[in-house]
């Protein structure tokens, strides 16, 4: 926990941040993690089906924040990894549902043929689903040394995160803006505040919470997640026109075949991007108070608008 702000407030080093280095370690705690949170049972069909996209790699992005925030504000890896893994199988959940026909109907994911090309969209429908409720239930059963009280807090932000208030409702927003050529930068932002943002955000403040910051923290580590949340799905907007299907792992140009409303079809390339700069400054002015310690969040913030995939 933290118990006091000078404890925070740490001077800068001149050692250079190895972004790469700690990502790599960061992902390879959070897959060892997840390869041993779901065992295959009966019947075997559903669990493969929930392993096979669980498993099937991506940056990790979400439970590494959620790790990064814990151990910020005093917490530990231990107490932070349920919730850390509880993200990812929420994440793969609406990439599962995401693929499927009635949605985006693509075929690849991470590199590799998506859930329902594999098993079928009924199974695919049920592992997502499967996922979501081993989800809050990992998170409420593996926690451990964490106020009971502070747990049902994530579990009830996980909640709204993923239902109407937050993915749910901006992928709702998502398919009725298909083909409107009338999209307003408004809509836009509410769109993916909640179907992107919204589980960013939560990543970051889980980890808070489940560290028992304070409200101060937790109000700033928000503002900081938001404006990386925003920024990333600008740069996957981008990246949809401008990198190759290998870059991505998944079909590039989907948006525009769809007719969907992106930034830069609102505002065109060069602003867009430099949209995400001016968010992502921002959320670095956030962790202004936190001095070196912050160091991993400051580079993946800066990840965030140089990434190619």
């Amino acid at each position: 926990m933290v118990q006091a702000d000078k404890k925070l407030t740490e001077p800068e080093t001149s050692t250079i941040f190895d972004l790469n280095n700690y990502l790599k370690q960061q992902k390879a705690l959070v897959e060892r993690a997840l390869d041993q949170s779901i065992a295959i049972a009966r019947p075997e069909k559903i669990y493969e089906a929930m392993r096979y996209s669980l498993l099937a790699g991506g940056k990790r992005l979400r439970p590494i924040l959620c790790l990064a925030t814990s151990d910020l504000t005093g917490g530990t890896l231990e107490m932070a990894m349920p919730t850390a893994c509880a993200l990812e199988m929420i994440h793969t959940m609406s990439l599962i549902h995401d693929d499927l026909p009635a949605m985006d109907n693509d075929d690849f994911r991470r590199g590799k043929p998506t859930n329902h090309k594999v098993y079928g969209d009924d199974i695919a429908i049920l592992a997502g689903d499967g996922l979501l409720a081993y989800a809050f239930e990992y998170v409420a059963t593996q926690t451990k040394n964490v106020n009971p009280e502070n747990i049902i807090r994530v579990v009830a932000r996980l909640g709204r995160t993923v239902g109407a208030a937050g993915l749910v409702g901006g992928q709702v927003l998502d398919l009725e803006s298909e083909g409107k050529s009338e999209i307003t930068a408004e809509t836009l932002s509410f769109i993916h505040t909640h179907k992107t943002g919204a589980l960013l955000e939560a990543s970051v403040v889980s980890g808070a919470i489940l560290a028992n910051a304070s409200e101060e923290h937790i109000t700033r580590l928000s503002n900081y997640a938001q404006n990386i949340g925003l920024a990333f799905q600008i740069i996957d907007d981008i990246l949809d026109i401008t990198a190759t299907d290998e870059q991505l792992g998944k079909t590039a140009g989907k948006d525009l075949q769809a007719q969907k409303a992106t930034y830069p079809s609102l505002w065109g390339l060069e602003k867009s991007q430099a949209k995400a700069q001016e968010l992502v400054d921002s959320a670095i002015a956030q962790l202004s108070i936190y001095g070196a310690k912050a160091e991993p969040l400051r580079a993946v913030a800066k990840y965030i608008v140089t990434r190619d995939r």
